[in-house]
């Protein structure tokens, strides 16, 4: 462990006065994996652009009942799986699993568990009913990842999280893993989009989040009960930048954004948003090099 903290110390320092170079997708939705949506189509054509600009990249999505493991030839990788984490007293065996599209050179990995993933769709059932347990999932994706990621001994510049799914990965960068060799420098960019969930989160959600050294009052601006905009305003304090990644997302959410200081993007069209996001995401780490360097003075 040591050594590793010390190789990506040196990498950083290489390179803070350069670009951006490697990028961490955390999404909820890819197709073809998933039916087509807005979301899908960037979590498909967005990673596979910004590796053609020469940059390292990894992928992430949650295995969702619905993908067809055979016909997308999904297959478990055992050295990263066999990890429990306990949500709700109850431990939940971490599966991780991953595939390629072989048009793009791109591997995709799948978050998956017995309980919360393998035999359910997204965000709500085959009649449209949502999951009373979609915080626990968002928890147990959130950690899932993160913990593959130290598993793979890799240094993400910036963390580009997409979807409901994904929203505490921002506070989870900032505070449980703000030591981790792997994050100690990352800088997380938070995309809003439309979709999400309708109901509100169980009253018990903000005791589940805390884990290790987390303390209450990290959520303390957190409103009760937790809907998605309030899930959308937690991921947005503890991101580095934010994206409008849908046209008709709550624009009190991007004002919120921009009253705490935090450098936003708007809406961009399908023909300009590869440009527009990679430059954002110099933009941001360029942002994280003054703010390491004034902490170094």
């Amino acid at each position: 462990m040591l050594i590793f903290s010390y190789l990506c110390k040196i990498f950083r320092e290489n390179i803070f006065t350069m670009k951006a170079k490697k990028i961490l997708f955390i999404t909820q939705e890819i197709t073809p994996y998933v039916p087509e949506s807005p979301m899908s189509l960037i979590g498909r054509k967005l990673p596979q652009a910004i590796q053609e600009k020469g940059r390292e990249i990894r992928t992430f999505m949650p295995k969702w009942g619905n993908i067809n493991e055979r016909r997308n030839q999904l297959h478990e990788v055992i050295r990263l799986s066999g990890m429990n984490m306990i949500i709700d007293d109850t431990d939940h065996p971490l599966i991780i699993k991953v595939a390629s599209i072989q048009s793009a050179r791109m591997q995709v990995y799948f978050i998956d568990n017995d309980d919360y993933f393998q035999p359910r769709l997204m965000a709500t059932d085959e009649n449209g009913v949502e999951y009373e347990d979609n915080d626990e999932r968002a928890i147990f994706y959130a950690r899932g990842v993160l913990e593959t990621v130290k598993k793979l001994r890799w240094c993400p510049d910036i963390i580009h999280c997409h979807g409901w799914i994904s929203s505490l990965i921002p506070i989870y960068i900032k505070t449980a893993y703000k030591d981790e060799p792997s994050f100690r420098d990352s800088r997380v960019v938070f995309s809003l989009y439309e979709n999400g969930f309708k109901n509100n989160l169980k009253d018990n959600f903000l005791s589940q989040l805390l884990i290790k050294d987390m303390t209450p009052d990290l959520l303390d601006k957190v409103n009760l009960p937790v809907d998605a905009d309030e899930l959308n305003r937690l991921a947005i304090r503890y991101s580095d930048g934010v994206i409008q990644n849908s046209n008709d997302v709550n624009p009190d959410l991007m004002n919120y954004a921009q009253e705490l200081g935090i450098p936003t993007l708007g809406y961009q069209g399908a023909e300009d948003y590869v440009k527009s996001f990679s430059d954002f995401y110099d933009k941001i780490w360029s942002i994280g090099k003054e703010e390491t360097e004034e902490e170094e003075d």
